[in-house]
């Protein structure tokens, strides 16, 4: 999704806790009552286990024996119940869906020389002559305002000048962060082309014919009957679908490797035209791509980083609204570009929300739940002055993937979900070393976490992705390891640099 500060709106609703929240005494009481739901189960079987325990230290060996006598004049009914059980077992253990495991990722690291300072962006955009003074105006507070870095890339096609906007030119940006991130992802897994059965490619502004998915298959010499598709036009929330589609195939196909690729194309979708909202992306859109080995191998188990928990999907799309926020068009002088709603933020606030609504249930301790279920219950059926209460997802997740999508965007959700900014620091640092990287933003992120070492055994990690149409996806990974960064990561040469102060 494409946002920022400057699209100037705001998500309605207040969000913030009350005030007596921040009670000490009463923090305690909410972390113990936390604690007493969360091992309610245990709590009551001990004094169970006691009394059975108890009972059984009393029976001498003429009643074992009796129970010995009893069990044989039965055996029929034995053998029936038994083989009932051993053929549900097996029936729930053919039909359970298979675990899905996260491999290894590998995210796109353009070449220095692609780099674009400020500076470099706003000489650019004057000697294309493309624009005039109130819109140079325009990107420069954008810039500025944007959470962006000057370490940024744009596609070489653009550090010319008239810039290079041809077919050729787009399939060059497409090849290069495509094959870097794949070469990468074979090198770092020791997986061989020929090993992958499902390929899915996600690219929203730039569909060739053939596919970039057919590009992959003739750059790498896949099999001839390997499952291969490309997602177009579905936004920066594509990554997530992707992950979903890759999913569904895994559990139909055994024994098999899924690889998803995630990446956007600017050549030919740079606006060079004067209508303000359509100028944001151009300030807020950078090169970058990742590419994720997904198996549902159970030997892969071992070795994979993470493994897929819950995947959740909401579309607005029935909303005209929502449909036309982010929506792709040619302004009043016929040139194309993507233009940004004044109410982005509000509907990406309604995505969420029912986003949220049904991923919490999956997620959320019970003692958040029962908390969030009574508060409603009271506004409902007392009228109660009784303000929603929010549930602390922080209790759900050690670490949070938020689309880098702009500086609007990190901030509401920290806002709305009163996160604490260690929470959102992997997805404000994203943002400003690689810019908005559409649909592979949040592997930037998980790479963040991982050169942090922060990632431990049993962390969960929620990727949350907006984007066109209107759609709010998520995916709750989790670390079956300590997770250590892969060799030529991101952030291999400039994590110690972060994070960094961004200005207000």
């Amino acid at each position: 999704m494409n946002s920022g500060g400057e699209v100037g709106v705001q998500i309605q609703q207040g969000r913030g806790l009350p005030d007596f929240l921040q009670s000490v005494n009463l923090k305690y009481v909410k972390l113990g009552y936390h604690y007493l739901i969360t091992h309610l189960l245990t709590l009551c079987l001990i004094p169970l286990m006691a009394l059975i325990i108890v009972e059984a230290s009393q029976k001498n060996p003429d009643d074992i024996h009796q129970l010995w006598l009893h069990l044989q004049y039965n055996l029929v009914s034995i053998i029936i119940c038994s083989a009932f059980l051993v053929f549900g077992s097996t029936v729930y253990i053919m039909t359970r869906p298979r675990s899905i495991y996260l491999v290894d990722y590998a995210c796109y690291r353009p070449p220095s020389h692609l780099q674009v300072r400020f500076h470099q962006f706003m000489e650019h955009s004057r000697l294309t002559g493309d624009f005039d003074e109130s819109s140079l105006e325009f990107q420069r507070k954008i810039l500025e305002r944007s959470g962006l870095g000057e370490e940024t890339y744009a596609p070489e096609s653009m550090h010319y000048i008239p810039p290079r906007r041809s077919m050729g030119a787009a399939r060059e940006e497409a090849e290069q962060v495509m094959f870097g991130s794949l070469d990468k992802l074979f090198a770092n897994t020791n997986v061989k082309p020929k090993e992958i059965g499902i390929l899915v490619v996600n690219c929203s502004l730039f569909n060739p014919t053939p596919s970039l998915s057919a590009m992959i298959v003739n750059k790498y010499k896949l099999r001839g009957n390997i499952r291969s598709f490309n997602l177009g036009g579905m936004g920066c929330s594509a990554g997530v679908i992707a992950v979903d589609l890759a999913k569904d195939m895994l559990q139909v196909h055994r024994n098999t490797y899924a690889v998803v690729v995630s990446t956007e194309n600017m050549t030919q979708n740079w606006y060079f035209g004067n209508k303000k909202s359509m100028l944001i992306p151009n300030c807020l859109f950078r090169v970058g791509g990742a590419a994720v080995l997904l198996s549902n191998k159970f030997r892969d188990q071992r070795r994979a980083k993470y493994k897929l928990v819950h995947l959740v999907r909401t579309h607005r799309g029935a909303d005209d609204k929502a449909f036309r926020c982010v929506y792709q068009e040619q302004d009043d002088a016929g040139k194309t570009g993507v233009s940004l709603s004044k109410d982005l933020m509000a509907i990406a606030g309604g995505a969420l929300k029912t986003n949220i609504t049904t991923l919490g249930p999956l997620v959320l301790p019970i003692s958040e739940q029962l908390l969030f279920f009574a508060t409603l219950v009271a506004k409902k059926l007392f009228n109660a002055k009784v303000k929603p209460y929010i549930p602390d997802f922080k209790l759900a997740f050690e670490h949070f993937c938020i689309h880098a999508g702009g500086r609007a965007v990190i901030d509401e959700l920290e806002k709305n979900l009163q996160l604490l900014p260690l929470h959102v620091e992997a997805s404000r640092m994203t943002l400003h070393r690689f810019g908005n990287t559409s649909s592979s933003s949040i592997w930037y992120e998980l790479a963040y976490i991982e050169a942090k070492g922060r990632m431990k055994k049993g962390n969960r990690v929620w990727q949350i992705a907006f984007g066109s149409g209107f759609k709010c996806n998520s995916a709750v990974w989790q670390a079956l390891r300590s997770v250590n960064p892969s060799p030529n990561g991101p952030w291999e040469d400039c994590i110690h640099k972060y994070p960094v102060e961004i200005p207000a």
